[in-house]
């Protein structure tokens, strides 16, 4: 996806920096055609050259008409004319159903190729996005009026589940039709067999699992990958995962019990900043003591580091410099790199890093026993390396170490069922055909 705040501040900014090295000669720079050109870059994906790709497919979000949308839309309608029949633009609409008076309604649809052609493009595909089923009737009215073939008109009804809607897409033959579009000839009808194997999974799975998500946004989609994760862990192991929103907030040593009842697995969030983290750390002691399997993904990691280290270490002033920059037993430190830099966001530690897994621990078995592993960070503190042989004596151990730096990625209690937490962001490779092998892990142990 290019279009939203951090993608196109990104390509803002290299284009400055670009004009700072004199690379355009001292031309006075434009959003067309310096910003557009590096939209079309990155479409292109010109930095990576050397992978061997068949398709680029590329979303560009927000709504057509939008200011910021502008310079996204001249960068497609400038590389469709480039790429000829190589390019196929799909135009995702919605088909609201008015139910007083019982009717479907194409005008939002039409006004929106409408202003879609104004701007020199001329969608190949309509996605309509639709509570209701449409019939062949509405779809040939659409394709009329917005001149797109029929086969080419399809429907985003709502689903049981997410993941049935690339089949009834298939169904559909909008595969078939995007081949066509581009001139490849079309071949057998894939089977899908993982997919559907996964769906039958997915309906017979008839037994609960209750999951607690111990966080401070109480939002919607707050942690959607890591829901996601653990949706798909549960389905694999023949199991619903019923989460549940625990406010990290209004967790405390008097309700913790009560609010954390009737769980059989805790997961300790990610996030910044200081709001909610006693929450976390109290969560984090109670699962401990409890015997409770416990998650924590990044911050929620270091809250069960501070937690173990006040309360078994006997570090009761233990925290983070990211919450208590004069704290004596900073058990959670700055990367060393890091403190020279005032800048936040794009300096953190991001990508892909390489982790070495302790044999026998209980990461390795859920790894396969792959002993090298390489998973994706977004963060600016780690742990402390000055206190873990007292944290290893103690019984929470360092399994996961990234080889290149020292840096503790994964800890553990191998003596609990199941108490884990990780620097890195699991959530983030997790997909429909290959769930996180700590996800999945960590669900068997609720279960």
């Amino acid at each position: 996806m290019l279009r939203d705040g951090r993608r196109t501040g990104r390509i803002y900014k290299t284009v400055i920096d670009r004009e700072r090295k004199g690379d355009y000669l001292g031309k006075t720079i434009q959003v067309v055609p310096h910003i557009t050109d590096e939209i079309k870059r990155r479409m292109l994906r010109e930095d990576e050259k050397d992978e061997q790709l068949d398709f680029v497919i590329t979303e560009v979000g927000g709504t057509i008409g939008d200011i910021e949308s502008a310079p996204f839309m001249e960068a497609i309608r400038q590389l469709r004319w480039q790429l000829g029949r190589n390019a196929v633009c799909v135009h995702l609409t919605y088909v609201p159903y008015l139910k007083a008076a019982d009717e479907l309604k194409t005008k939002p649809t039409q006004h929106s190729v409408k202003e879609l052609q104004s701007m020199g493009i001329q969608p190949d595909i309509l996605v309509l996005r639709t509570e209701r089923h449409l019939d062949d009737h509405l779809r040939m009215k659409v394709a009329s009026f917005c001149n797109v073939d029929l086969e080419c008109v399809v429907q985003s009804e709502d689903m049981p589940s997410i993941y049935e809607v690339p089949v009834s897409m298939q169904k559909q033959g909008l595969d078939a039709a995007i081949l066509r579009k581009i001139g490849i000839p079309v071949g057998e009808t894939p089977e899908m067999k993982a997919w559907h194997d996964f769906l039958d999974k997915q309906r017979n799975a008839k037994r609960e699992v209750h999951i607690g998500l111990v966080g401070k946004y109480d939002l919607q989609d707050a942690y959607k990958s890591i829901r996601e994760s653990l949706n798909l862990a549960g389905i694999y192991n023949d199991v619903k995962a019923k989460l549940h929103f625990v406010n990290s907030e209004e967790i405390t040593q008097e309700n913790v019990g009560e609010k954390l009842e009737d769980l059989a697995g805790i997961v300790i969030c990610p996030g910044f900043g200081t709001r909610g983290i006693e929450g976390k750390i109290i969560a984090a002691e109670y699962t401990r003591t409890h015997d409770i399997p416990t998650f924590g993904i990044c911050l929620g990691m270091q809250m069960m580091v501070i937690e173990f280290a006040r309360n078994v270490l006997g570090y009761k002033d233990a925290n983070s410099r990211e919450m208590d920059e004069k704290t004596p037993h900073n058990v959670i430190d700055i990367m060393e790199e890091q403190k020279n830099i005032t800048q936040m966001g794009g300096t953190m530690r991001l990508g892909a890093y390489d982790c070495q897994l302790k044999e026998g621990s209980r990461v390795h078995e859920a790894y396969s026993k792959e002993t090298l592993i390489k998973e994706r960070h977004r963060h600016r503190y780690e742990f402390n390396n000055a206190f873990k042989k007292e944290y290893e004596a103690k019984g929470m151990k360092c399994v996961g170490i990234n080889p290149a730096a020292d840096l503790v990625e994964i800890v553990e209690i191998p003596e609990k069922r199941w108490y884990i937490g990780t620097q890195f962001h699991p959530e983030y490779s997790s997909s429909v055909l290959n769930p996180h092998p700590l996800f999945m892990s960590f669900v068997k142990a609720c279960i």
